[in-house]
């Protein structure tokens, strides 16, 4: 890098002054100012791609880190269950449950009958909007929400004393 002192600063600065003019020096160090803020931006702008870039690369690194750990999981937890399903079904074939096609059907459940007549559930299923949508006399009073809407005037005439 450049070992810039302010010796050598003011000297710059003296021959910048002498070369260019005092006319022009303050426009000159304008462009020159905007230039190296260009320039710095640039350079952040790269340090921070070679940043994201590095991060990306261990996001990598450690996503095939836990894909592997997922892979030997999920074997395993295969394993066990092939071992346990071969266990289980050695166990059945040497069990003495049920060794012929007879005993082996069951009797199916009767099927349980809704305690409503069909016409009634039927009924019953059409007023669940009814059910749902309205609100109770209770609630309406609790909250005193108005049922039906009383202009101003006609508030004042059903309040008056007589």
């Amino acid at each position: 890098m450049l070992d810039l002192g302010l010796s050598k600063l003011a000297v710059i600065g003296v021959v910048a002054l002498v070369v260019i003019g005092p006319e022009r020096l303050p426009k000159v160090a304008r462009t020159v100012g905007t230039l190296l803020g260009r320039a710095q931006r640039y350079l952040a702008d790269v340090k921070a791609e070679v940043n994201r870039e590095m991060q990306i690369d261990e996001l990598r690194a450690m996503r095939d880190h836990v894909q592997k750990a997922a892979t030997s999981f999920e074997s395993s937890v295969h394993g066990s269950l092939r071992q346990t399903e071969a266990d289980l079904n050695a166990a059945f074939e040497t069990s003495p449950i049920a060794t012929t096609p007879e005993e082996q059907m069951a009797p199916l459940p009767a099927p349980v009958k809704s305690p409503l007549s069909p016409a009634r559930r039927d009924r019953w299923k059409r007023n669940v909007a009814k059910r749902q949508g309205a609100t109770p006399l209770w609630f309406r009073s609790a909250n005193r929400k108005r049922t039906r809407v009383q202009s101003g005037a006609a508030r004042v005439a059903r309040y008056r004393v007589r």
